[in-house]
């Protein structure tokens, strides 16, 4: 059989021009290769040099498998060193879930660092998980998941990268502006501007005005942090984000932020992977890069 050995073996006789020399190169002995060039003429039946003079002259059948040899070896070497890159971590695919309105801006910031840092890693955000992300996270249909809520679970891992406050951002003429902080009934009249996620994944709902038996008059979505913050800017509603966001987005804007309830409400970024793939050097590289980015 016609394996790699005989190939490089063919190519090291005919670039040292003898049987010994390329015996040393390759680090075996001179019968060795012998019987190894032996035994692949015998299996085909055909001959691959023959004497000339002290040296050696490849038959029509030996020039043939040395054109071969230069077309595949490279390449086999090149297969080899992908393959070491993917046990060493170095190269692979990295698919991320969102599972985080506001930090899609953060996401696209630290993007181009990873991708930098990773030029081999195959790269890509899925935001249709962005509500199922835990599912996807298991089913292998996503490596990576970014969420402000984590949950423990055997098979997953989460580290968190982002600490924050939710406060409520409302206009600066306000009639809540003014006061220290926020409690529960103060919202009861107000248009409440969320990202379009179920009740239950609001935490102003479910550790503010549900535990208070409190809703707001009226309740509506935006895709779009942006659009929030130009909505609670003209009046139309106040709206709940993390104190980051409002910061970097709504510094221009005439806005203010208040704290929920007299000791605020603190949250974290996470970054849930599958359990085992810690060590996975571009998963791990990643994480790492959020951790350092922080806020």
């Amino acid at each position: 059989m016609l394996d790699r050995q005989h190939l490089a073996a063919l190519v090291a006789v005919s670039r040292t021009g003898s049987v010994t020399a390329a015996a040393e190169k390759l680090n075996v002995t001179q019968s060795a290769l012998s019987h190894m060039v032996k035994k692949l003429e015998d299996h085909h039946g055909v001959k691959i040099w023959t004497k000339s003079g002290r040296g050696l002259r490849f038959t029509q059948a030996g020039e043939y498998l040395l054109a071969l040899a230069d077309r595949l070896l490279p390449q086999l070497d090149h297969a080899e060193r992908i393959l070491a890159d993917f046990a060493e971590g170095r190269r692979g695919a990295l698919r991320v879930g969102m599972e985080c309105h506001p930090c899609q801006k953060w996401l696209a910031r630290l993007t181009p660092h990873y991708l930098a840092a990773w030029p081999d890693v195959d790269f890509d955000v899925r935001t249709s998980f962005r509500f199922d992300g835990v599912a996807a996270l298991l089913g292998h249909e996503i490596d990576l998941l970014i969420t402000p809520d984590p949950v423990k679970l055997p098979e997953l891992v989460f580290t968190p990268v982002i600490d924050y406050e939710l406060v409520l951002v409302v206009h600066e003429t306000h009639s809540l502006a003014s006061q220290p902080y926020i409690r529960p009934q103060d919202l009861v009249d107000e248009t409440l501007i969320t990202v379009p996620v179920s009740i239950e994944r609001l935490d102003i709902y479910t550790r503010f005005l549900v535990p208070a038996h409190c809703q707001p008059r009226r309740h509506r979505t935006a895709e779009v942090t942006d659009l929030m913050l130009q909505l609670v800017a003209a009046g139309r509603g106040v709206s709940v984000l993390p104190d980051w966001l409002v910061e970097e987005e709504g510094a221009s804007m005439p806005l203010r932020t208040l704290r929920l309830g007299k000791h605020g409400i603190r949250k974290h970024i996470h970054l849930g992977i599958r359990r085992g793939d810690e060590g996975i050097s571009y998963v791990a590289g990643f994480v790492e890069m959020a951790r350092q980015s922080g806020r």
